[in-house]
């Protein structure tokens, strides 16, 4: 016999090629394992289901003929059909993928498919019956089985799962913590239960506080409900809280502020649990988040038109600058929603560019065209618009830092407003249909070279919109959250450092907002459209600093002026102590988008304009400080003199005032 050759098609290589891939025992075992059938675990629970069905069937005949031992009649009409039970039974329990439950994690849902897998168990020991003619099987005896079947199979999962939450864990006593629940509701109870199953032993659930007086004096999971959120601070302190765990949905703004103010001077760090719907296991407990300050700064999110927005974006080519930062990415984020044809990511940045193109190809499936160049090369622009062809521009691309512009104002000249000159001339030349600026609310009578410079950027787009049939719009909000650089991720690494927290000043007060929703109306404000029209939203109440920085402190389960000392530095150079939302000439209207607003446009002779924005651009180039300071003063007459600090006394309205101003709007 020849010996086969390594290839061939002959001897063992040609038998194994020959026998179906199906019936390989490794891949059969592999899709068993799979079904969840013949896991060791699950095979032994399958044991079980048969000795429980086996068990039912006796017990059913012993009920109906009220005879604990079985007489030989009765006893041989019993092993007749035990066998084919187990069998129908355990088919059952397959079919309907039982054994694909953990028993450890058995629930209200899984015995309701207990149920389905008994009933049809049963249907088919009926079927059974009347096939193989056994007529002498009462139907009773069937009735009688369902029950003691569903109630043995059920009961044996159940007290598994018992067991071993009753086992005693380990208990790291120096890691305890004592935790207080806000919200003896559904998601309070369902929480008390995963912290007394899943924490390891390592918390201790020391109650609830709920205001519902019918709640009051009673146990819910054996832990007792304490007293109302107005004895909170008693009962943090009296009970020696750690962590305090918000479960009422919705967790609102003004709720977890009061929460953080009646527990001034405790040592607590508070959590949100919310949207426990659906989860099962300590999976809750993974979702406990610490509360952020945009949960205590929250407020309604305002409703846009989003389908307006996307019929307008989508089939579009979309171009938005500075598509690297914190609002020009969440701009791109929400705008791949639309299904434009293309998106254009144009920055100065290379690595926040390559950041969300990263993104939109991992979490969007999305591959955006990347364009790196500085706005302020007109060439290089117009290069980019006439290769590409845009038709809606988004203008995010900007200096912010007040402080670092108030040192070199010449960037903020030159990046702000003839970049922003440079696009809107460029746009309109390439015909681009809609063209939309992000301003700030540090444009309105501005104390900083940056919100100086900003205001002229507002006026450039004014000023194009008379010349062109484009579409031109300015959005003006507040400061956002979040936003790299912005006050709240500078508070946070001052208390992760241990302090001091810095606040320029302690009447100081701004407005805020959350990125989505800045970037909602920035959207909406292209959908809507205008010629050289500026936009607002109603961004609420402004918010004190110094509340700010104590809020979050508090949040960290710290005392503010006690574990982190909080210090006042100063106004800065251009800083404000409020900032408005318009100036006294613009005026406001509402659009027909709830709490959007529209300010009257600025009426100004666009030749002079030309001429001084010439003559600052200029300045600005040549790197001439003073000759800036002084040709900003020819657009913003008010506008302080180099090297002076904001006014105090004008840089904050008087409460008429401010009533007046949101009168307006």
């Amino acid at each position: 016999m020849s010996a086969s050759l390594p290839g061939s098609s002959s001897g063992p290589a040609f038998a194994s090629q020959s026998v179906p891939s199906r019936w390989n025992l490794r891949a059969a075992w592999r899709r068993s394992t799979q079904s969840g059938i013949l896991y060791p675990k699950r095979l032994a629970l399958c044991a079980l289901d048969a000795l429980c069905t086996a068990a039912s069937l006796y017990i059913a005949f012993s009920l109906r003929l009220g005879e604990p031992a079985l007489r030989p009649y009765w006893l041989a009409l019993y092993l007749a059909i035990a066998l084919p039970a187990v069998g129908l039974r355990l088919f059952s329990l397959v079919l309907l993928r039982v054994y694909r439950i953990m028993a450890r994690y058995t629930g209200a849902r899984d015995l309701v498919a207990l149920a389905l897998a008994t009933t049809l168990g049963s249907v088919l020991l009926t079927g059974y019956r009347i096939a193989a003619h056994l007529d002498a099987l009462p139907w009773s005896v069937v009735a009688i089985d369902w029950f003691v079947n569903f109630f043995l199979i059920a009961g044996s999962r159940m007290a598994y799962r018992l067991l071993l939450e009753a086992r005693p864990q380990p208990v790291d006593h120096d890691r305890q913590r004592r935790i207080l629940i806000v919200g003896a509701g559904p998601n309070g109870v369902g929480l008390a239960r995963e912290i007394h199953r899943y924490s390891g032993g390592n918390c201790q659930l020391v109650g609830f506080v709920d205001d519902d007086p019918r709640k009051q004096n009673v146990l819910l999971d054996g832990a007792p409900v304490l007293g109302t959120t107005e004895e909170i601070r008693q009962i943090v302190t009296r009970k020696d809280v750690d962590n305090v765990i918000v479960a009422v949905t919705p967790a609102t703004g003004p709720l977890l502020r009061e929460l953080a103010r009646r527990c001034e001077g405790c040592k607590v760090r508070f959590q949100i649990a919310t949207g426990f719907a659906g989860m099962d296991g300590d999976e809750r407990l993974q979702r406990l988040r610490d509360v952020s300050v945009e949960d205590l700064l929250s407020r309604a999110i305002h409703s846009v038109d989003n389908e307006e927005s996307a019929a307008y974006l989508r089939g579009e080519r979309v171009l938005v600058t500075g598509a690297g930062g914190s609002i020009g990415s969440e701009l791109v984020r929400q705008i791949v929603l639309s299904k434009p044809a293309e998106i254009l990511l144009l920055g100065h940045g290379e690595n926040s560019v390559f950041e969300i193109e990263q993104e939109l190809r991992r979490e969007y499936e999305v591959t955006p065209t990347c364009l790196i160049a500085d706005v302020r090369d007109y060439d290089r622009l117009m290069q980019l618009f006439q290769r590409h062809r845009p038709t809606v521009v988004f203008h995010a691309a900007a200096h912010k830092h007040v402080s670092l512009m108030e040192a070199n104002p010449e960037e903020a000249i030159t990046n702000n407003v003839l970049g922003s000159r440079n696009l809107v001339r460029i746009a309109a030349q390439t015909g681009v249909k809609r063209f939309v600026m992000i301003s700030t609310d540090k444009a309105v009578n501005p104390t900083s070279v940056m919100g100086a410079s900003k205001r002229i950027a507002e006026m450039v787009v004014q000023a194009e919109s008379r010349r062109t049939f484009m579409e031109c719009a300015t959005v003006r909000f507040g400061n956002v959250l979040g936003s790299r650089g912005s006050v709240v991720p500078l508070m946070q690494k001052q208390i992760a450092r241990g302090g001091p927290v810095t606040v320029t000043h302690p009447e100081v007060m701004r407005y805020f907002m959350t990125i989505p929703e800045a970037v909602h109306l920035v959207i909406q404000a292209g959908a809507i459209g205008g010629r050289g029209t500026i936009y607002m939203l109603d961004m609420g109440k402004p918010i004190r600093i110094l509340d700010l920085a104590h809020n979050l402190i508090r949040l960290s389960g710290l005392v503010p002026g006690k574990d982190v000392p909080v210090k006042i530095t100063g106004l800065k150079p251009g800083e404000k102590l409020f900032e408005e939302l318009l100036t006294a000439e613009e005026g406001a209207t509402v659009t027909r988008h709830e709490r959007i607003y529209v300010a009257a446009p600025a009426d100004f002779p666009i030749e002079q304009f030309d001429e001084n924005l010439a003559a600052l651009i200029a300045a600005a180039q040549r790197g001439n400080k003073q000759e800036i300071m002084r040709l900003i003063q020819v657009f913003e007459p008010g506008f302080r003199k180099y090297g002076d600090h904001a006014v105090i006394a004008d840089a904050a309205p008087e409460p008429a005032r401010e009533a007046e101003m949101r009168q307006a709007i």
